[in-house]
């Protein structure tokens, strides 16, 4: 994209310090009343309506040629004076990245001990760490220049090219661990407490899960993968729909309902409960998602 190192890095940080605010607010309904976040959308879409949004989250020389590496965006360079039309985009890309965790964050905060937990943690585990892991991703692609020739992005790929047996299983081994404990906490939860919301008595937590990891392969990711352009545009456009949501529940909890919920009736599927049906929600969502399309 034509950044320097450090440029890169502070957007990774600060995209995901602007997704910290959302984050911390969609937990609290989670740890306050320990349910998950279909449950919660009952409120501000109704009990059928908050199916809506829960389908809508020492070779390489060191550091050297990554520090040295100039930005794009500098005097005389290919963009100069262009940095923040690339800027933007990236940081609502970051933003988009942890657009299914804002809305579905209360499937994890409900099992915090109290709102300061959830608070401390999740501000000392996202920007930081995301930052970090950023620019631990610059510096090995940054080494790959220098030891292959080329960059290699892929761990994957980056492991076909060592030689010894016993680095390629470690590798290999904290590939699949970071997978297992990871990437499908990140991405399973969520989709399969969506998947559960639409027949509870029928479909199970296992069961959703299972359909899930069908509608993954379905979706064929490693398309979306294919070029750093066409990921940070899906991710542009995902949260395009995401965000309205977060608006919708957000506003619905501490505005309009101050921080107050009626379990039982969220539970209720009475048509004359007050969760039964929330027409205004569901249009709000449309219409917002329509307009941030446009714009």
């Amino acid at each position: 994209m034509g950044m320097s190192w450090w440029q890169g890095v502070l957007t990774v940080f600060f995209g995901n310090l602007l997704t910290l605010v959302p984050m911390v607010l969609s937990a609290h309904p989670g740890t306050k009343y320990g349910i998950p976040f279909p449950v919660l959308a009952r409120a501000s879409f109704g009990i059928k309506g908050s199916n809506l949004p829960s389908l809508a989250v020492t070779t390489a020389g060191g550091l050297g040629p990554m520090l040295s590496a100039p930005s794009q965006f500098g005097p005389g360079m290919p963009l100069e004076g262009r940095f923040w039309q690339v800027a933007v985009p990236a940081v609502t890309a970051n933003v988009g990245y942890w657009a299914t965790l804002s809305l579905n964050i209360p499937d994890f905060s409900r099992y915090a001990v109290s709102q300061r937990a959830q608070l401390l943690g999740q501000a000392a585990g996202l920007p930081p760490f995301m930052a970090l892991f950023s620019f631990i991703g610059l510096a090995v692609t940054s080494a790959t220049v220098v030891i292959y020739g080329a960059p290699v992005v892929d761990p994957v790929q980056l492991l076909s090219h060592m030689t010894q047996p016993l680095a390629v299983c470690v590798s290999l081994f904290g590939l699949i661990l970071a997978t297992l404990t990871t990437n499908i906490a990140a991405n399973v939860v969520a989709p399969a407490n969506a998947i559960v919301n639409l027949a509870p008595r029928v479909i199970s937590f296992t069961t959703g899960g299972l359909i899930t990891a069908l509608l993954g392969l379905c979706v064929m990711p490693w398309k979306l993968m294919a070029s750093s352009g066409g990921f940070v545009n899906w991710l542009v456009g995902y949260s395009a729909l995401l965000g309205p949501v977060v608006g919708v529940v957000l506003a619905d909890y501490y505005l309009i309902r101050k921080r107050v919920l009626a379990i039982d009736d969220l539970y209720s599927m009475d048509p004359a409960g007050r969760y039964w049906y929330q027409v205004s929600a569901v249009l709000g969502y449309i219409k917002s998602s329509l307009a941030w399309q446009e714009a």
